[in-house]
């Protein structure tokens, strides 16, 4: 089985999607106990670290090495310096949290990494990151691609972009650079397709029990195993905020309302209602942004968690808004498990898992 390293780990999407495609996680690491708590809930294999990534020694490093063959590292360096939503500044010490990446793969040497970031790491400072991470990585003895994936145009309800760095060991893979096109693209799932099995909280049903057998693949998907819901707790908003959202059609936002209504407490255009058609916009942090399709409030954690494509059996710990920002910064498992099918693609094909015949 194929071993990796995850890190800056969050909740563990990320690892989870390649779990799912028979890769082995030995190494989880995150500087927020809630993410790692959540992370280790999950597996047999405890491997989550709460520990902040500069205090992980080259010494520690070299013992990972000593029992374990690495075969990959992926993760994603916290993005808030990068994202086009923030500030953007250069002097963010966040920025700098890929050189703790690099570390780890030049110490490590895996066959493969992937980097995971928001899109405006390819833009900030006239691109200056991008270049940097590229040549860093390269330098390594790396095949370094790049590319921006939409996350819908995999099977995910959600239409979050993040750019992903894949380097392949040119010792394994010589000239190979990884092909994006063997991420294999699938069909749309809108918000109805993703949640409509759940039970309706603004009517009161029970929060833990399902409203309907399972209506298409998806839900069969994120359902497997399951026999209740958790996660669910639903959020209780004022009756003047439900009186507004109540007047903001499927898919609409805000400011289809006339400025009575939205100047009550300073909303503004960010506030939407779910597309029941299409995939959600991106799950943020915050889960204020955005409501239900149908019902009139936020998602729960656990329908967050479906839009985010986690299946119904992964338990987030820690209180509930713990668990909106642990789902919010997640990779979507389903997109990473297409991105690992690749890989696997990749390993047995040139990476000397088997014999079979070159791409």
């Amino acid at each position: 089985m194929n071993k990796i390293i995850d890190l800056f780990c969050g909740a563990g999407g990320f690892s989870l999607g390649f779990e799912h495609e028979g890769f082995e996680s030995i190494l989880a690491i995150d500087k927020w106990n809630d993410a790692v708590e959540t992370y280790n809930y999950n597996r047999k294999l405890k491997c989550g670290k709460n520990i902040d990534i500069h205090d992980f020694t080259d010494e520690m490093l070299n013992e990972i090495k000593k029992e374990n063959n690495v075969c990959g590292i992926i993760g994603g360096p916290p993005c808030q310096g990068f994202s086009l939503v923030g500030k953007r500044e250069a002097g963010d010490e966040r920025n700098s949290l890929y050189l703790e990446y690099v570390r780890f793969v030049s110490n490590i040497k895996p066959k493969f990494f992937i980097l995971e970031n928001v899109k405006g790491l390819l833009s900030m400072e006239g691109g200056i990151y991008k270049e940097d991470i590229i040549k860093r990585f390269s330098d390594l003895g790396y095949n370094v691609t790049y590319k921006l994936l939409r996350a819908s145009d995999y099977g995910v309800p959600q239409s979050r972009e993040r750019v992903f760095f894949v380097g392949l060991k040119k010792d394994v893979f010589k000239e190979t650079f990884f092909d994006f096109d063997f991420v294999e693209k699938q069909p749309m799932v809108c918000t109805k397709d993703a949640l409509s099995d759940l039970p309706s909280l603004d009517k009161g049903e029970d929060e833990t029990k399902y409203k309907t057998s399972p209506l298409n693949e998806f839900q069969m998907k994120m359902r497997r195993g399951s026999s209740m819901l958790y996660n669910n707790e639903v959020t209780h908003h004022t009756q003047q905020t439900i009186d507004i959202i109540s007047k903001i059609k499927d898919g609409g936002n805000i400011k289809d309302l006339p400025e009575e209504y939205y100047k009550v407490r300073n909303y503004n255009a960010a506030f939407k209602r779910m597309n029941s058609k299409l995939p959600s916009g991106t799950i943020d942090c915050g889960h204020r942004n955005y409501f239900h399709y149908e019902e009139n409030r936020i998602p729960t954690a656990r329908e967050s968690a479906r839009i985010q494509s986690f299946p119904d059996t992964y338990f987030f710990t820690g209180k509930k808004g713990s668990q909106y920002t642990q789902v919010g910064n997640a990779v979507p498992v389903i997109l990473a498990e297409q991105i690992a099918k690749a890989i696997n693609h990749y390993l047995n094909t040139l990476g000397g898992n088997n014999n079979e015949k070159e791409i």
